[in-house]
């Protein structure tokens, strides 16, 4: 039976891709900050096991990983999903906010990445995946701390993949579009194409397990054209989005 560790699993994408994966068979090792949800998400799946975790406590990232390890043995994949978002305080320019984002989105991410790194360098093998957004493509409205967060994690991805593919660790970036989650329900504009977070969970773990790409995105339909937004010249762009935000009353 095969082992993955994901983070940000008590809500929204995180927790449908442990439910996803433990359906077909793998054992999980689930994280987040919330332990009762956590606890609700092991009495129903006798095969998620939790290992309550704030990503921002980076010496508990390496504890939680090492607790992980001694339990199920291996990893062969991770997965780390925790994110958050606060459109309203992004709107006045809320510094403390913008870097709470920063701390949870980026660093955060990047402290799980530090826990498993000498592992899977060492044992020349295993995946390391992580949840960025279509967000991180170009700037959007009341989006800056988000959109920066989460480009900045997509570039970390990149870089990430030429150090480790030499040590035979695979790397690769999700992009998804809008997905109903906890996080998305504080949005007040219309999210086009949005999609649940079974269809996100889907899309997940055929790209993980039976694909080689670097990038997940989904849905198609959605992220191909943001991929065209993002290769636009800015005055193009910006002109498009300042008559997309008219047409929505923004």
């Amino acid at each position: 039976m095969k082992n993955i560790w994901i983070t940000g699993a008590s809500s929204g994408i995180g927790n449908a891709l442990a439910i996803k994966f433990v359906k077909e068979g793998w054992q999980v090792a689930a994280s987040a900050r919330r332990e009762n949800l956590l606890e609700e998400l092991s009495n129903q799946y006798p095969n998620i096991h939790t290992f309550p975790l704030d990503v921002t406590d980076s010496e508990k990232c390496k504890t939680v990983f090492n607790e992980i390890i001694n339990k199920l043995g291996d990893i062969e994949i991770c997965v780390f999903c925790t994110g958050m978002h606060d459109p309203k305080s992004e709107r006045s320019l809320n510094l403390e906010k913008i870097k709470k984002i920063m701390e949870v989105n980026y660093f955060g991410t990047i402290n799980s990445i530090n826990a498993v790194y000498d592992n899977f360098k060492k044992k020349k093998s295993g995946h390391i995946s992580v949840i960025s957004s279509v967000a991180g493509y170009r700037g959007l409205p009341t989006g800056g701390g988000y959109c920066a967060s989460k480009s900045a994690l997509t570039t970390f991805a990149e870089s990430l993949y030429f150090d480790l593919k030499r040590y035979n660790v695979r790397v690769s970036i999700i992009h998804p579009g809008f997905i109903k989650t906890p996080m998305t329900d504080q949005n007040d504009f219309p999210m086009p194409m949005i999609k649940s977070p079974e269809f996100a969970a889907d899309q997940i773990f055929k790209g993980l397990t039976k694909l080689n790409a670097f990038e997940i995105h989904f849905p198609k339909q959605f992220t191909y054209i943001m991929k065209i937004l993002q290769i636009m010249p800015n005055w193009l762009y910006f002109k498009i989005l300042k008559k997309g935000m008219k047409l929505i009353g923004r």
